[in-house]
This record gives C-alpha cells, structure tokens and sequence, in this order.
C-alpha cells in the first residue's frame, strides 16, 4: 500500500468532524492538565511538569476515546487483538464497519514527528501494518479488527514554552518494526484532502435573497456640481 492509498484509507475511515472534534478535545484536555496542576498543587519545575504530562495523557485518553465513540468508533473487545494473544492497555477504536478500516489509537510524541515512546499496546498494533496487507487470521464482528485494518495514530506534542498548549497535532501510521512513520501528515494539512463542505445557494426562507442590488445605480456626480432641484436653496443656509 502506498503513501497515496494509505492517506486515502485514512480520510475515507476517518470522518473530518471527527479529527476536528478530537482535535479540539485534545487543546482542551492539555489545557485542563495544566490547571489541574497549577491550581491544586504547590509543585513547580520538574515535578510540576511530571505531574502535568501524567494527568494530560489520562484526561486526553478519556477525551479521546470518549469523542471516537460519539463518531460511532468501536472500541476492541476483550483488550486483545482477535486471533492472537497479544494484549494491548489504551483503548482502541476501529472505525470502518464491515470493511477494511482503521484501527485508531492515541500517543504524545517527545517532539513534532518523533516517533512516540515504544508500549507493548502500540507495538501490539503496529503489527497490523505489515506490508500494510492482512496478515492475521482475525473474525468479523463489531469491535474487533479486521483483516486489512491499518493501525493509525492520533498524535500530539506539547509545546514546552507554553504551559497548557500543544505544539503539533498530527495522524500517522508507524511500520511494523517501528523504525519510522509510513504516513505523517499534521491534522491542519489533512484537513486539505477533505471536499469542502457543501455550500448552499438555495434562497434563504420567504423565497427573498438577504442581499439585492440595485437594478439602475445613479451615476456619479461630484459633490460641488448641485443637483437641478438644489439650484434654488437659498447658499446662506
């Protein structure tokens, strides 16, 4: 499977509200550690920010998966991969009903396309993305991997000069041996393979345009010329 063909995997799957809406989720949840933090504790410096990624990363991983489920996505039952014995321990959501989808899971990154830390649930799913072609016996059903599925990434890295914000929110797809990502593609960029979203140019209710134009404008005349019925004021007023 190509570049190509694996961003259209991803953009066919994946919904644009649904990467906005977890885009969104991801801001507020970063911003939230940071108070949590801020405003509950006397911490500062290294202990602080220690504090802050682990409450980030718990409270974006409940807005995570609470988002996907609102966009219909399915978390994996049983947490481990059907057809084998691999467990994995974040949640998972498949997205692609009875065809091949993805498979959609969440990671900080240390910086913008860095890979994340190696856990055993990411190098679990990075095993469905061997030569991106169905290698495991897997059974159909709602909430569990299908043969075909891709393993795909919901990434964020924190800005470190600002407390609360987040530097880069992108989507990726790491290969099976983990050595790189075989897509990357910032959420703002993906955005761009997305049609637009259909505009209307239907009249708006009543059947009367909010805007019209005057049929036969007035020529223009400059303001010393008088018009022929100014003529006969009276020039002291």
């Amino acid at each position: 499977m190509s570049e190509d063909e694996i961003s259209a995997r991803i953009v066919a799957t994946l919904r644009r509200d649904l990467l906005i809406d977890l885009l969104d989720a991801a801001e507020a949840r970063a911003r939230q550690a940071h108070e949590l933090v801020r405003d509950n504790t006397d911490l500062t410096g290294r202990s602080a920010r220690g504090l802050e990624g682990h409450a980030r990363f718990r409270l974006m991983e409940k807005g995570f998966q609470d988002v996907c489920e609102r966009h219909g996505g399915m978390r994996l039952e049983g947490d481990v991969i059907p057809g084998t014995d691999l467990q994995y321990f974040q949640p998972f959501m498949r997205f692609g009903g009875d065809k091949p989808g993805v498979l959609l899971g969440l990671a900080s990154m240390p910086a913008p396309r860095e890979l994340p830390t190696k856990n055993k649930s990411r190098l679990v799913g990075v095993t469905l993305n061997y030569l991106l072609t169905p290698r495991l016996d897997l059974e159909g059903g709602k909430g569990r991997a299908k043969p075909g599925d891709i393993f795909v990434l919901f990434l964020f890295a924190r800005d470190p000069s600002r407390g609360g914000r987040l530097n880069e929110v992108a989507v990726g797809v790491i290969d099976a041996e983990y050595k790189g990502f075989l897509e990357y593609k910032t959420v703002e960029l993906l955005m761009e393979a997305y049609a637009p979203p259909p505009t209307s140019t239907e009249p708006p209710p009543g059947g009367q345009p909010l805007v019209t134009l005057k049929k036969s404008p007035r020529a223009f005349k400059p303001p010393e010329q008088p018009d022929s019925d100014d003529a006969t004021d009276n020039p002291s007023e």
